[in-house]
């Protein structure tokens, strides 16, 4: 299967149901997912928050995290090293991105080596998919909307 670069904002859709969650699980079916080592991490941060929110219930808060773990068997992580926080401290720079998300992209970065032609980049958050538009990644939004 071809494999794309998750963004955690394109993956909590695959856990809660949400607006986006149709266009979310309609590209896993084009796109394995490659993901940050923390994306779990702030995907149970999203889940969490919501739960506080009173959003979901203690019951989707159980679903969404067995969903997680669900995905967790089949993706890819990109673990933390030196090159990954390098190369997000120069993204800082260069776009005005928060600290998990140019974490994120530069993953996304060491994931295709270098070369991000024709390498999809999946997140519902138009700042990160510009960022990730601008350094030659095809961006595939899943929605507008934080986590």
């Amino acid at each position: 299967m071809v494999t794309a670069f998750w963004d955690s904002s394109a993956i909590v859709p695959l856990c809660l149901e949400q607006p986006s969650t149709p266009a979310a699980r309609a590209l896993t079916a084009q796109f394995g997912l490659v993901v940050w080592w923390a994306a779990a991490v702030e995907v149970r941060s999203a889940i969490a928050r919501l739960m506080r929110m009173r959003q979901i219930s203690s019951r989707g808060q159980v679903q969404a995290i067995l969903l997680l773990d669900q995905l967790r068997t089949d993706w890819r992580e990109i673990r933390p090293m030196d090159h990954v926080r390098e190369r997000a401290e120069q993204l800082l720079d260069r776009s005005p991105l928060h600290a998990a998300d140019a974490l994120q992209l530069a993953a996304s970065w060491i994931w295709c080596q270098g070369h991000p032609r024709n390498r999809r980049f999946i997140s519902g958050d138009v700042q990160l998919l510009d960022a990730a538009r601008k350094l030659g990644f095809t961006p595939l939004p899943v929605t507008v909307k934080e986590i």
